[in-house]
Order: C-alpha cells, then structure tokens, then sequence
C-alpha cells in the first residue's frame, strides 16, 4: 500500500480520490468539540440548535471536517512529508450534520523544488470535500514539503526503523 508520495510522484493536475469516506456521528463530533473546548451550543445542545438556529439541528463543528479531511488525505499526499508548511486558505462552504459521509479529493495545483535543499520540495495542493449526496462542504489549500527519492533512500528506504522480526526458535 502506497503511503505518501515522493517529490518525482507528484504530477501537476493530478486528482487523487480519497478512500474510504466518514460517516461522521454525534459522538465523534461531541468528542472534537470536548477535546478542543468549542462548548459552542450550535454543536452540543439540541435544544439549542432545533429552537434557535436556522439549521433546526446540530451542525458538526467546521475544524473536525477540515482535519477529516486532511487526514483522508494523508495516504495520498503528505504520508511521506517532511512537513506541512502553510494553510493557506480555509472555506467552510456548506453545513454537515450528524449523519452524514464525507469524502475527500485532492488536486495537485503546482509543485517545485526547494530553494535550500536539493532533497526535497514542496507540493501545493487543493483538498476539498462533498458529503454523500455531492454537495461540496469544506475547500482548503495547502502547501507541503516532501521528500525526494533520494532523501528516502539515504534514510533507510520506505519504511526506516521498522524492525525486521525475530527468526523463531523451534
């Protein structure tokens, strides 16, 4: 199974479907919500968001769909990165609710070489992401440093560090 993407893999206009999509529930949603403490009532209180609000429901808070999506994209895009280097746009188009599949697609929009080290660039792609019935939820750009073939293969290869298993004794 590929993991990532090497620099030489990256070709510009490239769209890579994410697999498999989330069904995102009301506990994962609570959870992100507990776990960055956005107690916003739009997000925890039904009460609240069925009285009050013109959704008549909870709204899955906006940053769990963005790092859904950034981590769909991870097997396709920046497993082998050396790092994330910039957001650099962020727009929450459409409401997900309690219920719904998120799927993710990524657009290689350019790429080039690092100005300082000769094993690496960086990659600039689009992600963006539909629920179920195509409606699209979440855009964002980013740009991230990858490694060339040369950089992995001085450091190991694929998979550096992971240990060989132990020959059995009978």
């Amino acid at each position: 199974m590929q993991f990532g993407r090497t620099y030489e893999e990256f070709e510009v206009g490239a769209v890579y479907k994410h697999w498999p999509g989330k069904t995102v529930t009301e506990y994962d949603d609570h959870l992100f919500c507990l776990l960055t403490m956005n107690h916003h009532p739009l997000h925890m209180d039904t009460n609240y968001a069925e009285k009050t609000t013109d959704f008549g429901r909870n709204v899955v808070v906006g940053n769990y769909v963005y790092s859904l999506l950034l981590g769909m994209s991870v097997p396709d895009v920046s497993g082998k990165a050396i790092a994330n280097l910039e957001i650099e746009s962020l727009r929450h188009v459409a409401p997900t609710f309690h219920g719904d599949t998120i799927y993710g697609e990524t657009t290689v929009l350019d790429k080039w070489p690092s100005k300082s080290k000769d094993d690496r660039g960086i990659v600039h792609v689009e992600t963006k992401g539909y629920k179920q019935d195509g409606t699209l939820v979440c855009v964002f750009r980013r740009k991230v440093m990858v490694p060339t073939a040369t950089y992995i293969k001085e450091r190991g290869g694929e998979q550096p560090g992971r240990p060989e298993p132990k020959a059995q004794e009978k």
